[in-house]
Order: structure tokens, then sequence, then C-alpha cells
């Protein structure tokens, strides 16, 4: 019996309806195509975005290296400050020494030692003041509890009070802060010295 020519065959598949087939073709060029709705006005402001985002994250970045490497730089002048400060003070009580040993030779009439103690110990100053060291020897002065220490008191009626009348040992400071206040006599009996007021600007 005779088949007929357009009937499928044995085993083969069936053709796809015509529906199918061109559903399957809009799908698969869909896929393939780039998304023709994208709209190019989002994407600037998408990668501006982006482009924001990465130059704050250099902009703190750069800042807080900034910030390191100043606390680094304070840290160390510190340290040389209190590596200094500490060379400096022990080296306070050879000019106390320098000092009453010229004191000894003038009033004992050493005039060759005297001569060579007192080159010394103005080179030992000289060195000591280019690294910031200031002298504090305030005779004559009012009184600054800050600068000075009071080892005793004498009458004199002629100056303010709380004046200082001696400096027994010289006091030292460097920039703010004071290595060793000065031992001074300080005066009473005398009229009230008057505050300085400072006028506020």
């Amino acid at each position: 019996m005779e088949t007929p020519a357009d009937a499928p065959t044995a085993g083969s598949p069936e053709p796809a309806a015509p529906a199918e087939a061109v559903e399957a073709e809009v799908i698969e060029e869909a896929e393939a195509a780039p998304d023709a709705e994208a709209d190019p006005a989002d994407e600037v402001a998408q990668a501006k975005a982006e482009a924001a985002d990465w130059q704050d994250k250099y902009l703190r970045l750069h800042a807080e290296w900034d910030t390191y490497r100043r606390r680094t730089n304070e840290q160390r002048a510190q340290e040389k400050a209190r590596a200094t400060e500490k060379l400096v003070e022990s080296l306070l009580p050879v000019l106390d020494d320098f000092e009453r040993t010229i004191d000894y030779a003038t009033t004992n009439g050493e005039s060759g030692l005297l001569g060579g103690v007192e080159a010394v110990h103005s080179k030992l100053v000289s060195v000591l003041e280019k690294d910031g060291v200031e002298v504090i020897s305030p005779e004559g002065q009012a009184f600054d509890a800050l600068e000075a220490q009071a080892v005793a008191t004498v009458d004199d009626p002629s100056v303010p009070d709380e004046t200082v009348a001696q400096v027994y040992q010289k006091g030292y400071r460097m920039g703010a802060k004071v290595l060793r206040p000065a031992m001074v006599t300080v005066t009473t009996g005398g009229p009230k010295r008057e505050v300085e007021e400072t006028s506020a600007e």
C-alpha cells in the first residue's frame, strides 16, 4: 500500500509547527542581540558615580597618609626634644660647678685659673644656647613661681613685695619647658606689686 508523499516516514521527527519556529527564532535573536532599550544616560551616570567613588577613596587614602606622616614627624620631634632635654639636665650640675669654681677663683685671686674656667664655661653655655637652652636668672624681677623656687625671704621695704633679691642657683628652660627652676630669695615688707592687666582684644 502506498503512503502519501507528504506523510512522515516512520522514525523521522515531526516538522515544527510554524508558530513555534517563529517564537524560537525571536527568543534566539533577543538573547544574541544587545539590549537595545539600555539608556546611554544611565550608563554615563553609573560611570560618573563609580569615578566619584574612586576619587573619594583616593582622597581619603591621601588624607590618612598625610595624617600618618604628620604624626610620625611630631613623634620624632618629641623624641628628639626629650633626648636633648635629658642631656641638658645632666649637664646642669657641670655648669653649677663651673660657676662655683669661678666664684672661688674670683674671691681668692686665682686669675690664671679664673680665665681658663671662664673660657670653658662660656663655650659650654654657648653650645647649650644653640640647642635652645635659656638661663633663668630673675634677680631684681618679680617672683614667678613657675620659673623660680623661693628658698628664703629678705625684709626690704625699698622694693615691691615678692621681688627676687638674690639668685642662689640659676634655672634653665628649653622652649616652653622649665628644665630646672632658679633657687632665689624673695623680698617682703615692701609695697604690694601692681598686677599688670592685659586688655582683652
